[in-house]
């Protein structure tokens, strides 16, 4: 019986993203089934039925009193990332509970395949959100009104002279992988620059590993993960899912993605000015760069 049931969880799962993909456009969030009385409840009830469907926790972060992030990773996500170039930024998929402003508990979580044609990943997610899909539920994609297609994702660059994902920042150097990987959890561990080790995911196969930053104390302030989300996660349908933010260590160097192609990426409809727009936050690109640098152990100048 519930061999069956799994498959028409799956066979439902399949036949919901072929409608929502119809003209082959992708949204970065998904909207799950509610799990839960409160959030309490809902996060332990998340936590079993991702065990039950081939998941594992990296990690676990609460940003604010809202809302819970819980980083998820498994062997086809990992086998992923490690057949593309910088995948490590794709290796795990966030799954988060949030209390709306209206009081109910939303049960999200990150669509794979937005992603992974975001970070130019050379696989196909399809079974990985069938996973999701079947222990969460799948009311639909959301974030902008339209999605964005494959292909557009892939060059998808907010505007003009706006970084692309090859244009990644360098946090720091080493002189070896080791090293750099060292360097970055003693950071973390110490808490420099405000942040915290959320996760750590190492990439079969590959010197690349990434790490999830949670920024919740970051003196920075447009660096804080509160202040930017208070900002410009304002919608009814919460997009919590764009933390934590990632450093990717590959080779003997430490990467992270520009903030005006990491927050767009998650938020590509967000106006440029006006109310909950980037211009509200226009502090955070520097910001944010200046914190992760120190989290990687590099320096503020450009010497690392």
């Amino acid at each position: 019986m519930k061999k069956i049931r799994f498959i028409f969880s799956v066979t439902m799962a399949l036949l919901v993203m072929g409608a929502a993909h119809a003209g082959g456009k992708f949204k970065p969030f998904i909207m799950g089934d509610a799990q839960g009385s409160d959030m309490a409840s809902t996060v332990a009830a998340v936590k079993s039925k991702l065990a039950a469907n081939g998941f594992d926790v990296a990690g676990e972060y609460t940003p604010y009193d809202s809302a819970t992030i819980i980083a998820i990773t498994n062997s086809a996500l990992k086998d992923a990332a490690a057949k593309s170039d910088f995948g490590a930024f794709g290796a795990a998929t966030r799954v988060t509970i949030t209390k709306s402003k209206d009081g109910n508990i939303q049960v999200a979580y990150t669509n794979p395949n937005y992603f992974a044609a975001a970070y130019r990943m050379n696989a196909d997610l399809n079974a990985v959100a069938s996973q999701l899909s079947a222990a969460l539920g799948n009311k639909g994609e959301y974030g902008p009104e339209d999605g964005l297609t494959a292909d557009a994702l892939k060059e998808y660059q907010y505007k003009w002279l706006m970084p692309y994902f090859t244009d990644r920042l360098e946090l720091a150097e080493s002189g070896s992988h080791e090293e750099a990987i060292k360097k970055v959890e003693a950071s973390l561990a110490a808490g420099k620059g405000g942040t915290s080790k959320v996760y750590r995911i190492d990439v079969p196969g590959k010197d690349e590993t990434v790490f999830g930053v949670a920024m919740k104390g970051a003196p920075e302030e447009c660096a804080g993960d509160q202040y930017i989300m208070s900002r410009i996660d304002f919608k009814d349908t919460n997009s919590t899912g764009h933390l934590p933010y990632e450093i990717v260590v590959k080779g003997n160097k430490a990467y992270a993605l520009p903030a005006e192609f990491r927050i767009a990426i998650s938020f590509p409809d967000l106006s440029m000015v006006g109310s909950n727009s980037f211009a509200s936050i226009m502090c955070a690109p520097g910001a944010i760069e200046a914190t992760l640098t120190a989290a990687a152990g590099g320096s503020s100048g450009n010497g690392y």
